[in-house]
């Protein structure tokens, strides 16, 4: 466990991929710390990142791109990161994973086909602000081909998050951790 002391994992995927709770179930197994990008940024701000983005899509990227720059430049220690499912369109927050400096930082990429996220978010109730368009299945099947290839390509690791429990996540990507 010497080895993982200085980590930084950064779980990324689409909307709905179980970043979050697969995060914090790593967390438990790890005892680490594990935040939250999306609740980070609404603390940082007093405004979730729904209501940044619908002030402004450059107003939320330039508080996400803060809150990741913050806690990566101030993380002590081993800690777990949830990123938002947009985070790999944001070109002012990604320069700070793919050029990041910091040791043991590792990308995890939670892998789900477009139609099983499409139904997530669905039975979430509310479209977000981004998909409030003409079409938005097509439009989230667009976006969802296009982020999975770019999280693709900046991962280190790629880990299938289809049909299972956050539990099952975590213990896979520990196995892969040592």
């Amino acid at each position: 466990m010497d080895a993982l002391k200085n980590r930084i994992v950064v779980i990324t995927g689409p909307r709905h991929s179980g970043k979050t709770s697969a995060a914090r179930a790593l967390g438990k197994i790890l005892g680490w710390l594990t935040v939250d990008l999306d609740e980070l940024v609404e603390r940082q701000n007093g405004k979730s990142p729904r209501e940044l983005f619908i002030e402004g899509p450059e107003i939320f990227r330039k508080a996400e791109a803060l809150a990741l720059s913050s806690l990566l430049n101030q993380a002590e220690g081993p800690l777990i990161v949830s990123a938002g499912g947009g985070l790999i369109d944001n070109e002012k927050a990604m320069p700070h994973l793919v050029e990041a400096k910091t040791p043991g930082l590792l990308i995890v990429y939670l892998e789900i086909n477009a139609e099983s996220a499409w139904r997530r978010v669905l039975a979430d109730g509310e479209l977000p602000p981004f998909l409030n368009t003409e079409n938005p299945k097509e439009t989230h099947y667009a976006l969802h081909s296009r982020r999975s290839e770019s999280y693709r390509a900046i991962a280190h690791l790629t880990i299938s998050a289809e049909n299972k429990s956050p539990e099952e996540i975590a213990r896979e990507i520990y196995a892969r951790l040592m």
